[in-house]
């Protein structure tokens, strides 16, 4: 019993760190940078708010889990926002092969039951092959939209973002699990770009 707490604590104190981990997105009040550990917690509530936009058969539950799991992996890679000039690091194969490194490490610190789980969950939201990773996705890419909008572009003025490449890089994105979502949001956002 004592090796599994002291397993479950590390992975915890390491959770921690996440915190820590700043993204480019701010708050809405546009105050300051979000952290990576304040993102995952939003979103999870996202899930929460937004479950009547999740197509039949998502389980908010599992969206949740993901969600919460998904960018521990950035305690060692740090974020790469999509819109910055290092944006097409993304989803490169060298971002791609560092978080798969980042995921064996940080969920590796688990019990085996938990790692396993846990890492199998984090798996299927970077697949995004299942519907409820879709959805999760989704919720992903539609916050920091909802932040920009909230304080007047945010770092879309700072990254010179264009509608055209915020319909490519998340409009596919969020359309693709949540549909009705998407063209709510675009009411939203098309005026803002004029």
């Amino acid at each position: 019993m004592n090796d599994r707490l002291d397993a479950q604590f590390a992975f915890l104190n390491e959770a921690d760190r996440l915190k820590s981990v700043l993204r480019a997105t701010t708050l809405c009040d546009g105050s300051r940078r979000e952290n990576s550990g304040e993102h995952s917690w939003h979103l999870a509530l996202y899930a929460m708010v937004l479950a009547d936009q999740a197509p039949k058969g998502v389980s908010i539950d599992r969206v949740i889990k993901m969600l919460i799991l998904h960018d521990l992996v950035e305690i060692d890679t740090g974020d790469v926002p999509i819109h910055s000039s290092g944006g097409a690091a993304h989803a490169s194969a060298d971002t791609i092969a560092a978080e798969r490194r980042a995921a064996d490490r940080i969920f590796g610190l688990l019990p085996p039951d938990l790692r396993d789980s846990f890492r199998a969950i984090w798996d299927e939201f970077e697949a995004a092959e299942t519907q409820d990773a879709i959805f999760a996705k989704s919720l992903d890419r539609v916050q920091p939209v909802m932040q920009n909008l909230a304080c007047d572009g945010g770092t879309w003025v700072e990254y010179g973002v264009t509608y055209d490449q915020l319909e490519a890089r998340v409009g596919t994105k969020v359309a693709r699990g949540a549909p009705k979502l998407w063209d709510w949001v675009q009411t939203k956002v098309r005026p803002w770009f004029g």
